[in-house]
């Protein structure tokens, strides 16, 4: 408790160097920004589509994206992503020999359903999920999708919808089909999918360390007016 009063006043002291219309917009942000809808994305190669990705989050609220790394390691495109990787927590799984499993292991620990993206057409399409329990979103890459443990310790697997000769979108290019559908039906929901208020103040100061350049050296300053009220 010490500590989260502490950071909340660290958070206010930042405020200071901070531009009104910045804190209001980051206010603002923060009220749409969800942990109910989680994007997976295993052995994506392409630096293109996967920093496209980081933009596509951001433009829906989706605040966390996991990054699995068996075979590829992700690579962001500053060119593409604009900027939007310092709004998005990217959270790589690449220390084990199978990183797609310690991923849902630790999905599963935040009570995630793990939905799998498939284009077999047996699958429901992604119209028909459900977004009452919490959901992470699963996808592959275009060549070969995702891997058989990845399909086969899925909770369930859904389609994208395709009417054309192709048998795949590219892989940004799915994640904003999939979030269209699925945040549109949350947010015209009733449902608690907003972030809790200790969860906004962490990410709030987490922007403003990104915005202030010298934040370090204001931290130590803080720290020393701190102690000298002790």
């Amino acid at each position: 408790m010490k500590e989260r009063v502490r950071q909340k006043a660290f958070t206010r002291f930042l405020e200071n160097y901070i531009t009104d219309h910045k804190k209001n917009l980051i206010n603002e942000v923060l009220e749409y920004r969800t942990r109910h809808v989680t994007v997976v994305l295993e052995d994506i190669y392409q630096p293109h589509n996967a920093s496209a990705v980081v933009r596509t989050c951001d433009c829906f609220g989706v605040q966390d994206l996991h990054i699995i790394e068996n075979h590829n390691t992700y690579e962001i495109n500053p060119d593409v992503v604009l900027g939007a990787s310092k709004w998005v927590n990217i959270i790589r799984h690449n220390q084990g020999q199978s990183n797609t499993q310690q991923c849902y292991k630790v999905l599963k620990e935040k009570n995630y359903r793990l939905v799998a993206t498939s284009p077999r057409a047996d699958c429901p399409s992604i119209h028909e999920l459900d977004p009452k329990a919490k959901t992470a979103l699963i996808f592959g890459t275009e060549l070969t999708g995702l891997s058989d443990f990845a399909m086969d310790n899925a909770d369930q697997w859904v389609r994208i919808p395709m009417y054309g000769f192709t048998e795949s979108y590219n892989i940004s290019v799915s994640v904003a089909i999939c979030l269209s559908v699925v945040m549109e039906k949350l947010f015209s929901s009733n449902m608690n999918w907003r972030l809790s208020e200790w969860e906004k103040e962490e990410i709030r100061l987490a922007w403003y360390k990104r915005i202030v350049k010298r934040w370090e050296a204001l931290e130590r300053e803080f720290l020393r007016s701190q102690e000298n009220k002790n």
